[in-house]
């Protein structure tokens, strides 16, 4: 087995790894120590305030962090990713004129989906980014767990790797191949650096419907978090008042206690038809998003029904009706 292929193993080992636990933590009690523990390892914010402890914990604001790290790596896929297509756009176009096989046609629709689906994730890290320096007004006094730290920089490392996991070893060996050629033969003998850029449009338009139709469904979560992440950074309108909660209400607020979450799911969900749903890692990634997400938001369901007596008990904590 080559080192590509393994490190695709180890990250689905990965994602399992962190799927399994909060399984187990749901079949528990809450009132089970293994529950307290992971509870206090998600928890974070105004929810860490129910733990006494700050020992191995960092302040909430090193969120920053995750999306600094989402945007610089995602980046880096994308433009990796994008010239390795165009790479393959070209082998592609050789191979029609001498009658080629057609494994080189299945190559190039997975490779420019996969651009299209970092591209996608680029659009999300951004807002990220973006919402945690000027929406989010972190309380000076928040913290969340050094595990929690760690694993949501697990995840911004993994969750785009794993979207371009169908054609990772492909673009690895271009990646460490194309600084080589660039060297040797100069920019202008590099055949994908004179490719028309303008024609990458062509592709991607395409790709068939179900890119579309999870692109669709992604559009429409990321709008709803982004209004709902609006409402949230409202609530608190100077960071100096740390204990300073409000009941928030509108968008999806009226229905779920947690519509960032559930945003998310719809978010990762689009992602997840947009890939054809033909890979296990991106399942996986899917998998994880949505036991985490569950997980967190009956944690702040209950920290909202202890916080305020008159908190609406029509809202479900994350799945309308459901949950």
């Amino acid at each position: 087995m080559e080192l590509e292929e393994i490190a695709k193993v180890l990250l689905r080992v990965a994602w399992i790894a962190g799927i399994l636990p909060i399984l187990v933590a749901f079949i528990l009690s809450s009132s089970s120590r293994f529950h307290q523990l992971l509870s206090s390892f998600a928890n974070r914010g105004k929810t860490f305030s129910l733990f006494t402890s700050n020992k191995f914990t960092v302040p909430q604001r090193f969120f920053l962090h995750f999306y600094v790290v989402a945007v610089v790596w995602t980046t880096l896929l994308l433009l990796i990713t994008w010239l390795y297509a165009m790479d393959v756009e070209l082998s592609t176009i050789a191979n029609h004129l001498t009658d080629g096989e057609s494994h080189i046609m299945s190559k190039r629709y997975i490779v420019w989906r996969t651009v299209f689906l970092l591209l996608l994730m680029e659009i999300q890290v951004w807002r990220r980014l973006y919402e945690t320096v000027y929406v989010f007004k972190y309380s000076p006094t928040a913290r969340m767990h050094i595990v929690g730290y760690f694993t949501g920089l697990f995840f911004y490392t993994a969750a785009p790797l794993s979207l371009c996991s169908m054609c990772a070893p492909e673009v690895v060996k271009f990646a460490f191949h194309c600084p080589a050629e660039f060297i040797v033969k100069g920019r202008y003998e590099v055949p994908f650096l004179k490719f028309d850029w303008s024609g990458f449009v062509n592709p991607v338009t395409k790709l068939g419907w179900f890119p579309w139709i999870g692109a669709t469904i992604f559009i429409w979560g990321w709008i709803h978090q982004r209004r709902c992440h609006a409402i949230l950074g409202s609530l608190r309108e100077h960071k100096e008042h740390t204990n300073e909660y409000r009941i928030p209400h509108g968008d999806w607020f009226e229905i779920v206690s947690c519509p960032h979450y559930l945003a998310e799911i719809v978010i990762y969900g689009g992602l997840l038809i947009a890939s054809g749903g033909s890979d296990l890692t991106i399942w996986l990634l899917f998998g994880f998003v949505v036991v985490n997400l569950v997980f967190a938001a009956a944690e702040t369901q209950r920290w909202y029904l202890r916080k305020f007596e008159n908190y609406p008990r029509t809202r479900g904590a994350i799945l309308p009706f459901i949950y």
